[in-house]
């Protein structure tokens, strides 16, 4: 209840959670939403600037704008909060392991995290995503593999900082499992610091999953996705400016919005905060 009184305090994440409510809502009655299918050319309505007849104008290929910027918020959300949770369940393993078992497990896990840390992430992602193929399963996976030491080298200074604690120390004379003293002692007194630290990757890791798509790594045509329709569209920007002005558009404001409420989540969550 606590909690819930001082997430409603809060007027920026009031706000800005209606507007990702709102986001959510558009993928999901996107087909009630979309005045057209997404998929339907009609080749002879091609390049039809926006009017009457289509809102936000037609692509090459007189597919409406409108209707695949409703359907971009499927595949833009659901990649999104997969490639969040792969991270954060996969860099937070391997951080409780690296930071409670220590010695040669500690080594192998930090130092193959600090040889990603090495490399220019998204650079690293697109060779990645080159060697696996273009989709947006494999973009997930390659952005997960550069992404993940951020939380193992967070999740194992939380642990290192925990486990010295005495009543650690009390259990594990008293003779309780590790999996009891992981999952009653460890997790929840980091879980909060972890997941304010999920929070506010979430625009940043959709923004990184529409470059890959950009860059041809990502959603392949005809999925209606806001990086492939800026790649699409590039081509004709100083005769149809509208191909790339409302992904555009779609990508900043979806980006703000989970960014300002990840903000608002770190201020009212975070332990150093309060």
């Amino acid at each position: 209840m606590d909690l819930m009184k001082k997430l409603m305090k809060n007027k920026q994440f009031v706000f800005f959670s209606i507007l990702a409510l709102i986001v959510v809502l558009i993928a999901i009655f996107a087909p009630w939403i979309a005045v057209k299918n997404p998929y339907d050319a009609i080749m002879t309505d091609s390049l039809i600037p926006p009017g009457e007849k289509y809102m936000w104008g037609t692509d090459r290929l007189g597919r409406d704008i409108f209707s695949r910027i409703v359907y971009g918020t499927r595949p833009s959300l659901i990649m999104t909060f997969t490639l969040v949770s792969v991270v954060f369940l996969t860099g937070t393993g391997f951080g409780i392991l690296a930071g409670y078992f220590g010695g040669s497990i500690d080594i192998v896990i930090m130092r193959f995290a600090d040889m990603m840390i090495s490399f220019p992430g998204l650079v690293l992602a697109i060779a990645v995503a080159g060697l696996l193929g273009p989709s947006m399963t494999n973009a997930v996976l390659a952005i997960a593999l550069v992404s993940w030491p951020k939380y193992a080298r967070l999740a194992r200074s939380l642990v290192l900082k925990i486990k010295n604690n005495t009543y650690i120390e009390a259990a594990i004379v008293g003779g309780a499992r590790t999996r009891k003293i992981i999952g009653r002692y460890l997790i929840p007194n980091m879980i909060l610091t972890m997941i304010v630290t999920a929070t506010t990757d979430i625009g940043t890791m959709m923004l990184e999953l529409a470059s890959l798509s950009f860059l041809g790594f990502g959603a392949q045509a005809p999925t209606p996705e806001w990086g492939l329709m800026l790649n699409e569209g590039r081509t004709y920007i100083t005769k149809a400016s509208w191909l790339i002005m409302y992904p555009g558009i779609a990508i900043i404001t979806v980006v703000v919005i989970f960014n300002m409420l990840g903000d608002s989540i770190r201020d009212i969550l975070d332990p150093k905060e309060n």
